[in-house]
């Protein structure tokens, strides 16, 4: 079965309905990035290098922070507003920034040789943002990760992967149409701010996804409760041992149920053993019993004779 069958679809449904928040949040950062690097581009080169310097910087952000926001949404509702999004992102810039580079230079070494082997590295190390941002992986962690979680499930990620890009192409191409009577540098800017805005979000969605489906493949479905206590129907829930409604362990001495206090047969509240002999009838009233209707002693068991 294929772990990722109708990820797509998944990646769109939270896509639209969530739009406006994920919007949001590229907009706002490549608007603040764009501006930034527009101011620093009018010191000359070096402030061009820093502008550059800039843009990376944001796009390492926004990759923690669509990533932080499609784990916040997988519940149905949006629990971090934008400010709060990027602030719980802004940790993971730095083992972004590294992993990402570094899987930037290896993939584009392997495209320019082979071809091949750039297509198999951007495959297995398709997961390096989720597996940072939601497991707390370290930079270089985070490649051994990614291949674990891709492995057995290749081609599937692959695939997905060509038709993301096919994606992305259409939308520049229809983005171009519009801004085509437009001066090219305009273009080339409201297109690159536009672009990034819508693709960003549904690329952050379609990886994100893609993580947690490999997640599921190889921990045998039980993704939804990965880094969870134990909880209702796993050891130690509700009607498990250990469990909630559960009587507490035996005394000790005991195999399984509650024993007697000392000194007593039978358990607790059993009536006291019978005397040496069994019970003796009682005694026959004052002056015999001439009507025959003493109490006998039937400790032979049965019913008295009619």
């Amino acid at each position: 079965m294929n772990p990722l069958s109708g990820v797509l679809g998944e990646a769109w449904s939270i896509y639209r309905r969530f739009a406006k928040h994920l919007l949001a949040i590229a907009f706002v950062i490549y608007l603040i990035a764009a501006i930034i690097t527009a101011l620093l581009s009018l010191a000359g080169v070096i402030g061009s290098l820093l502008g550059t310097i800039v843009e990376l910087v944001a796009a390492f952000l926004l990759q923690a922070a669509l990533v932080k926001a499609i784990q916040d949404v997988r519940d149905g509702r949006v629990d971090m507003n934008l400010g709060e999004t990027v602030r719980a992102a802004t940790p993971y810039i730095a083992p972004v920034a590294g992993a990402s580079i570094l899987a930037a230079i290896a993939i584009t070494i392997g495209l320019i040789l082979i071809i091949v082997p750039g297509l198999i590295l951007i495959t297995i190390w398709a997961v390096i943002v989720p597996a940072i941002v939601i497991e707390r992986s370290g930079a270089l962690a985070s490649f051994g990760r990614s291949r674990e979680l891709v492995r057995g499930h290749g081609w599937q990620v692959f695939g997905t992967l060509v038709l993301v890009f096919l994606i992305m192409i259409v939308v520049d191409i229809i983005i171009g149409i519009i801004l085509v009577a437009l001066p090219i540098a305009l273009r080339n800017g409201i297109s690159s701010v536009v672009s990034g805005t819508l693709i960003a979000p549904f690329l952050a969605a379609v990886v994100t996804l893609i993580y947690y489906r490999l997640l599921d493949a190889h921990s045998g479905g039980a993704a939804a409760g990965y880094g969870q206590q134990p909880g209702y129907g796993q050891p130690g829930g509700y009607g498990q041992p250990g469990g909630y409604g559960q009587p507490p362990p035996p005394p000790p001495g005991q195999p399984g149920n509650y024993g007697p206090p000392p000194g007593q047969q039978g358990g607790y509240d059993a009536p006291p053993p019978p005397p040496p002999g069994g019970y003796a009838p009682p005694p026959p009233p004052p002056g015999g019993d001439p009507g025959g209707t003493a109490p006998q002693d039937y400790r032979g068991g049965g019913y008295p004779p009619g």
